[in-house]
C-alpha cells in the first residue's frame, strides 16, 4: 500500500446535508490517510442552516464547506476519486456520470434530515440521526484493512456497510 491518501466523493442530489456530513466526518477522522469531497447532482445555492450548526456542535470546521454540483468531479483537472458514495437514494438512481479510473461505488441510503417536520427539538433529531448513521459507517469504512482485502472483498465490505442493522 503506498503512502497516498485516497479520495473519496459523497454524493446527494442537494448537497446542503448528508454529503456535507459525510465529507467533514471522514475529513475529521482520517485526514492522514484519506481526502473526503461532497457534491450534488442538483445542488443547492448553499449548505442548510441546521447542518451547519450540527457540524459547528460537533467540532467540525465549516470555513470550506460549500454545495457543489458532481461535474466539478468529472474530466481531466478533477482528483482520481478511489470511492464515490451515494448518501441519498435519489441520487443513488440517477443517472451518475462514469467515474475516471472507476472507483469504488456503494449506496449507504441515509434520510434526508432536511424534509423533517415539527419542532426545532424535532427536525435538530433527524439532522442527528443522519449524522450519527453515517459517522457510524464512516468509521467502519476506516476501519476496513483496505492494504488487504481484493476489490470483491472490499466491494463486499463497502456494501455490507450499508446494511449492517448497528448504522441505524
Amino acid at each position: 500500500m503506498s503512502d497516498r491518501k485516497f479520495h473519496v466523493l459523497f454524493i446527494c442530489t442537494g448537497n446542503s446535508a448528508r454529503s456535507i456530513f459525510a465529507e467533514s466526518i471522514l475529513n475529521g477522522l482520517a485526514s492522514d490517510r484519506f481526502v473526503a469531497y461532497s457534491a450534488g447532482t442538483k445542488p443547492r445555492s448553499e449548505l442548510n442552516p441546521m447542518a451547519v450548526d450540527m457540524l459547528r456542535t460537533k467540532g467540525h470546521d465549516t470555513a470550506g464547506l460549500r454545495a457543489k454540483n458532481v461535474s466539478e468531479f468529472q474530466g481531466e483537472d478533477a482528483p482520481k476519486l478511489d470511492f464515490v458514495f451515494t448518501v441519498c437514494d435519489r441520487a443513488a438512481n440517477e443517472a451518475c456520470p462514469p467515474w475516471l479510473g472507476q472507483p469504488m461505488t456503494a449506496h449507504w441510503s441515509t434520510p434526508d434530515p432536511v424534509k423533517a417536520e415539527g419542532t426545532d427539538a424535532e427536525r435538530m433529531l433527524a439532522f442527528q440521526h443522519a449524522y450519527g448513521s453515517l459517522r457510524n459507517r464512516i468509521a467502519a469504512f476506516i476501519a476496513l484493512p483496505l492494504a488487504t482485502l481484493d476489490k470483491i472483498s472490499l466491494q463486499s465490505a463497502l456494501d455490507d456497510i450499508a446494511l449492517d442493522e448497528t448504522t441505524e
